[in-house]
């Protein structure tokens, strides 16, 4: 069983930065790949980006690449998404999840989820 907690969510200008982080606890932090998701209102939960147990390998949605940075200090078992030059439509409730499949980019295959963290960008 692997606990994830969020925190970092908040309410930014356009072209504004935030950090996300996601801390786990339970089992082996290293056992699992961590994809961050967002789901905004009315729209399904979609990948912003994953990054292996190692760290030295990620993914990205296509709108989060060169904007969106996926990282994790194993030694602290946390995960964190930089995200930079927001826009409106990166409003949503973005969470952290943990896979031990080697299928990143699809939701199904996530075993683990937290409760998420609003990020809200507007003027």
């Amino acid at each position: 069983q692997v606990a994830l907690v969020e925190s970092g969510g908040g309410s930014v200008q356009p072209g504004g930065s935030l950090r996300l982080s996601c801390v786990a606890s339970g089992r082996a932090f290293t056992s699992y790949a961590m994809g961050w998701f967002r789901q905004a209102p009315g729209k399904e939960r979609e990948l912003v980006g994953a990054i292996s147990w190692s760290g030295d390998k990620s993914t990205y949605a296509d709108f989060a690449k060169g904007r969106f940075t996926v990282s994790r200090d194993n030694a602290k078992n946390t995960v964190y998404l930089q995200m930079n030059s927001l826009k409106p439509e990166d409003t949503a409730v973005y969470y952290c999840a943990a896979t031990s499949s080697g299928v990143w980019r699809r939701i199904g295959e996530y075993d683990y989820w937290g409760q998420g963290t609003q990020v809200t960008v507007s003027s």
